[in-house]
């Protein structure tokens, strides 16, 4: 009888044992089935520091901090920058090729292929420009029309062809709803032989369409660097020929390699290291020697916008990547963002308001 408690004691410390075998069991099951432990609810983080906008946005940022919408034009810095220009490239008389200033029997020097030359023969002397094709005088105001994404649904048409002389990048569309952010209004178009031998299988086949192309530019000049590279000469001729051929009110003349050679070490003397200098650059450069006020559109590097930092095609019209390791795309647009705080040039980046100047 003594006994029995003893042994009935045992009996539940086994049952007790059991039981908290079975419970460890269990969990052990529940975990291993991603069953989450209870926690405490997270506290919200606090609303006053705004997430990034975008990935890699910072550099975007820290240009918009450069960037005044305040802006206010500097003559004595404008004037000091123009003279630097005009005496060491010459723009207006040398920028482009007439037969007034390359005479047959001239020898052309490749700004691209220093070893190679051209020598000016009849043939070539007929295709030159036979007056100069911009008057003596400055005019009031020129646009410069870059390319990039950040002119598309800008509404900066109105703007742009309010210009007295409005100078225009690689042949760009201006159809299809474009005009209404780009505008239409031509006075210069610059054209990469690259184009002429990519779009139009180097004018060794049917020809109109290209000359069809240019009818948006109406009797505007077309600048094309024929002799630049040993390459483009004969297509570029080429398209002189067809414009002649065809009738089309479009003046082409061709850049002065001595120009582009002058200015590449003016450039880089301001610190702007690049195989090729861009159409862009070239044209702002021109402009300043051409023009008391000059605005530049569509000069905007970056993936990102300016101001809502949604993403951008690299141009308005298609996202087709230029070749980076011939231009240095941002390092210009730090030069020319400097010259826009220096009051030089502006630079409109981001949306154009109605009536704004």
């Amino acid at each position: 009888m003594r006994g029995q408690p003893s042994k009935s004691f045992f009996h539940v410390m086994i049952i007790l044992f059991v039981g908290s075998l079975l419970t460890v069991l269990t969990w052990g099951l529940l975990n291993d089935n991603n069953v989450e432990p209870i926690r405490p609810p997270l506290q919200k983080k606090a609303t006053s520091q705004p997430p990034n906008p975008c990935e890699g946005c910072k550099e975007v940022i820290d240009v918009i901090k450069r960037y005044s919408q305040t802006w206010k034009k500097k003559e004595d810095n404008y004037k000091k920058f123009r003279s630097n220009l005009s005496t060491k490239c010459h723009g207006f008389e040398k920028a482009i090729i007439t037969q007034a200033n390359t005479p047959v029997g001239s020898k052309l020097v490749y700004d691209g292929e220093k070893k190679r030359t051209h020598v000016v023969n009849q043939e070539t002397f007929s295709t030159f420009a036979k007056e100069h094709p911009f008057p003596n005088k400055t005019w009031d105001t020129c646009a410069v029309v870059g390319n990039g994404g950040i002119l598309a649904n800008s509404s900066c048409g109105p703007m742009i062809d309010s210009a007295q002389f409005v100078i225009r990048c690689n042949l760009p569309p201006l159809e299809n709803g474009y005009a209404k952010h780009v505008g239409n209004k031509t006075d210069l178009v610059t054209a990469n032989p690259s184009i002429l031998l990519e779009k139009y299988g180097a004018l060794m086949g049917r020809r109109r369409p290209f000359v069809e192309s240019l009818r948006r530019y109406g009797n505007s000049l077309l600048l094309i660097p024929a002799f630049s590279f040993g390459h483009n000469t004969p297509v570029s001729l080429r398209a002189a020929y067809t414009i002649e051929d065809f009738e089309s009110p479009i003046r082409p003349v061709f850049f002065n390699p001595e120009y582009l050679q002058r200015l590449a070490v003016l450039w880089r003397a301001e610190g702007l290291r690049a195989v090729r200098l861009s159409s862009g650059i070239i044209m702002t450069s021109l402009a300043l020697e051409l023009c008391s006020n000059v605005h530049l559109y569509g000069f905007w590097p970056f993936s990102n916008h300016p101001h809502s930092f949604h993403a951008l095609t690299n141009h308005y019209y298609d996202d087709i990547q230029a070749k980076k390791k011939f231009h240095a795309m941002p390092a210009e647009f730090n030069l020319l963002l400097r010259l826009h705080s220096q009051g030089v040039l502006r630079l409109h980046l981001g949306n154009c308001k109605p009536g704004e100047k």
